[in-house]
């Protein structure tokens, strides 16, 4: 058994591995972070705190600094983690090996805190626990993506993994006690303030039930403070060229103190219990069913009050915060979702004993398959067709090098120029994926307003990347600049990327495209599964849901447009004699 439970915990590296590759591309949430790991990846760090060398137009952060400096600590361990792999393999993706290694530490950290249950209260709730977690959707999607966030994740997890109650405390106990108080605090401090209210309610519950002395709470602080201020101040200030530099008490500073987060929007307290939480777990059984069942047994009450309390005592307490994102409470997950694993479990070894227990085991065991089969079938897809501007950005790339190089071979070595508008950048394009300047590639992020309205800044580019959309004759903002600042030049529309617009249902009659389900299809298993995939759907269809079907609905989102100069007219027409 203990292998079969072994595999199973690969369900983790798995499915993140899996969402990965199918969603390759970051947002603008992420882009802080992920430059980072290509700067340091590409130029290191800086010497010091004051680098009189330093070419700050290397690193993105001086460039497009955000409204509050970030912590680049969780960039430099995957910088720090990929250079081996790349040392082995020059050529590899490096953003989506950075994205792979943090992946597979929160599948690791996952892993273990189901290892954790199943030492504090057996293989069952242990084995409920990975198919509940792995089937959320959100927890799995966002588990490799460069989030200050997800760089916590693991470090919560694991000192959640501490914390798990016994039915006989020790010494022993209280010093794993110690740790996890020692590691909440130092990712508090490193990634996330709002850590701070879980360590709180961590400790408050700890010394309440008597598992914690006030003297090794006191010390655990202190050890947590010590090491995350120590390693965020002396890696941050380099990082930033400014010292000293804590770039986490700026963040809470800026959003919290000054309440600048609710620039971003606000919502009403219960937000998180009515929209995040269900959202996180996903499956509506686990808190309709499988956490009141751990709590009306009094065998699974009582570990299921200590999973329980400190994490809702903590959303309860960040609910007064105005500005709320789901991301920012992701930390109780694991959690909330053992509680349900407690439950799930009693009903299972139950089943045989109650009508109930059985009507309501399989009950759990469906919902859990639907909700798997929703994850990675309908939102991973439609979720992987968000990214518009990373994917454009490769479009780009692979267009130039079919036609272009083609038509001016004896022109490989120039430049070009390319222009990134604000939604591409937005919605994928990074430093990792612009082609090196030795290969003569230029690329402009320009914002300014008064700057774009110039014939002479849209007179250098080659490509400019802007919005795109169904309606005949759109324009965003940049291309308007661009037309009346160029009225006489030519542009070709060499690529069009669709986007996710919601859920189509289809009637009886109405062709089904798939087109984020073919791209999706076709990157983890190639055209012949496209194939099977398609021939499955009209046979379901046709026979067992008299032609409806339900599938992704895309509309174009970011166009490539490339400048027709003269010399590629001249080109063409050579080309024909």
């Amino acid at each position: 058994m203990g292998y079969a439970f072994a595999i199973l915990t690969l369900l983790f590296p798995a499915l993140i591995l899996l969402h990965l590759f199918v969603a390759p591309y970051t947002k603008v949430e992420e882009s802080f972070h992920v430059q980072a790991v290509h700067d340091i990846l590409a130029n290191g760090l800086p010497n010091g705190f004051n680098d009189l060398n330093l070419n700050r137009a290397d690193y993105d952060h001086f460039s497009f600094p955000g409204a509050v400096p970030r912590s680049a600590v969780g960039a430099a361990v995957l910088a720090m983690l990929s250079k081996p792999v790349i040392l082995l393999n020059e050529g590899i993706n490096r953003q989506i090996l950075a994205r792979a290694i943090l992946g597979l530490l929160n599948a690791s950290s996952l892993a273990v805190y189901a290892r954790g249950l199943r030492r504090s209260f057996g293989q069952p709730a242990a084995i409920w626990y990975i198919l509940l977690q792995a089937s959320q959707f959100h927890m799995i999607f966002y588990a490799s993506r460069p989030l200050s966030n997800m760089f916590a994740f693991s470090i919560t997890t694991l000192a959640m993994c501490l914390l798990l109650p016994t039915p006989a405390p020790t010494s022993q106990h209280q010093k794993q006690n110690s740790l996890a108080l020692a590691l909440l605090t130092t990712a508090g401090v490193v990634f996330r303030s709002e850590l701070a209210l879980l360590v709180g309610t961590q400790t408050l519950f700890l010394l309440a039930t008597k598992r914690i002395s006030l003297k090794h709470t006191i010390i655990a602080g202190l050890i947590g403070l010590t090491t995350g201020l120590t390693l965020t101040i002396y890696l941050d200030s380099t990082f930033w060229q400014s010292f000293p530099l804590w770039p986490e008490f700026e963040a809470f500073r800026f959003n919290v103190l000054a309440g600048q987060s609710s620039e971003w929007g606000t919502d009403p307290w219960p937000f998180y219990f009515h929209n995040a939480l269900p959202r996180l777990l996903f499956n509506p059984l686990i808190y309709l069913l499988a956490i009141p069942v751990a709590l009306r047994q009094p065998a699974t009450r009582s570990p299921a009050l200590a999973l329980l309390i400190p994490a809702l005592s903590f959303v309860a307490l960040y609910s007064f915060q105005p500005h709320k994102e789901w991301r920012f409470i992701v930390y109780i997950v694991p959690s909330l979702t053992a509680a349900a694993a407690l439950g799930a479990a009693y009903l299972w070894t139950h089943r045989s004993r109650s009508l109930f227990a059985r009507l309501a085991t399989r009950a759990l065991a469906i919902s859990t398959l639907v909700v798997f089969c929703l994850s990675n079938f309908v939102l991973l897809p439609a979720s992987a067709a968000n990214y518009p501007g990373g994917q454009a950005m490769d479009a780009m790339h692979y267009q130039h090098g079919i036609h272009d190089a083609e038509l001016h071979s004896d022109r490989t070595s120039s430049t070009v120029n390319v222009y990134l508008g604000n939604l591409a950048c937005q919605t994928g394009v990074t430093r990792f994926l612009q082609q090196p300047p030795s290969l003569g590639w230029v690329y402009d992020k320009t914002e300014d307003k008064a700057v774009k309205s110039t014939s002479g800044f849209w007179d250098r580019f080659d490509y400019v990347v802007v919005e795109a959309d169904e309606e005949v004759g759109f324009m965003d903002a940049d291309e308007t600049s661009l037309r009346h600042a160029l009225p006489s030049s030519d542009w070709e529309r060499v690529h069009v990327v669709d986007s996710f617009a919601g859920i189509s249902v289809l009637k009886p009659g109405t062709p089904a495209k798939g087109i984020a389900e073919r791209r999706v299809i076709g990157a983890v298993a190639g055209a012949r599964a496209v194939e099977l995939f398609e021939g499955l759907r009209e046979y379901v269809r046709d026979s067992l849901l008299r032609g409806w079907w339900v599938e992704v609905k895309m509309r174009p989102r970011v166009q490539v447009l490339r400048r027709v100069r003269e010399v590629y007219n001249l080109s063409t027409e050579l080309g024909r004699f």
